[in-house]
């Protein structure tokens, strides 16, 4: 099958394109760090035309978007909405204009109204029940990330604890999140698009690990795999302060994606394994 992914250099992007590839499947990689040709900012966009016209299916995962302290920091702006905004008309009008199945990437935020990214997917939700095409609301997804000031929570407390020794973080830690490694999203995507007329845009298809852990909790297991290594004196540094991204507000997941994939990695794998790559990646750059 042939399969574009927009936002293909993206966190999940980037796990999916090689699974799919793994797979079998032909895949079509769309994302703005490979040139202004796929900034899909740009309206009209030639290579986004032909490339939605010429494949078979498409995971909507573009997004400007990225961890807890990107979010604080942008989503608020001008430039984040119209990002964003321009982003999703410029696609949704392809998608309509060559009936494309696709994938849309929601968040589990698209209910707090508070948040202007959570607002923004609630739209992109939106456009695609217009649409018939399917929705799928993350989770908190971890992996290997390229994009440092974008980078979500586990990946940043790696990083700085390689970096400077010292996870401080922007919170108190108490507020609980549910993560779920970016492997296990990638096949239940996979899943999702192989049984694609088993659902219909109505279905709430989240895609979680269903177990949450508090944040803190997240840092004193990678504290714990730097103290496994021997070779690092790292320490855990909270805030005073309180969540200011999600309010702390708790969303409960729905479950009836489990009739057909349920998550295989724990917490604490898959923290262990995007550690290893981590420390390995800064050692070979370090000669």
């Amino acid at each position: 099958m042939k399969i574009t992914i927009l936002g293909s250099s993206g966190q999940i992007g980037a796990y999916l394109t090689e699974y799919l590839r793994n797979k079998g499947h032909v895949v079509h990689e769309f994302d703005v760090v490979n040139g202004e040709h796929q900034d899909m900012r740009t309206i009209p966009n030639p290579e986004l035309h032909r490339v939605i016209k010429d494949t078979d299916f498409v995971f909507f995962l573009a997004f400007d978007v990225g961890g807890s302290r990107y979010l604080k920091k942008y989503q608020h702006t001008f430039q984040f909405i119209d990002n964003n905004a321009r982003l999703m008309a410029n696609a949704f009008g392809l998608l309509k204009k060559y009936n494309k199945r696709f994938i849309f990437a929601s968040s589990q935020m698209s209910n707090m109204s508070y948040s202007p990214y959570g607002v923004l997917k609630n739209v992109g939700e939106l456009y695609t029940k217009s649409l018939n095409g399917l929705i799928v609301k993350f989770w908190n997804v971890y992996g290997i990330e390229k994009d440092h000031e974008k980078s979500h929570v586990i990946t940043d407390f790696i990083r700085k604890g390689l970096e400077t020794g010292v996870i401080d973080m922007l919170t108190d830690g108490q507020e609980e999140r549910e993560f779920l490694y970016a492997e296990d999203c990638c096949e239940a995507l996979e899943t999702i698009m192989e049984n694609y007329d088993d659902f219909t845009p109505e279905d709430n298809l989240h895609i979680t690990s269903f177990h949450s852990t508090k944040v803190i909790n997240i840092a004193s297991m990678i504290c714990g795999q730097f103290n496994l290594m021997g070779k690092y004196d790292v320490k855990v540094q909270p805030s005073g302060e309180k969540d200011s991204v999600q309010l702390d507000k708790r969303n409960k997941p729905d479950t009836y994606l489990m009739k057909w994939w349920t998550p295989k990695t724990t917490i604490e794998q898959g923290i262990a394994k995007v550690f290893e790559a981590m420390r390995q990646e800064m050692e070979d750059s370090n000669g």
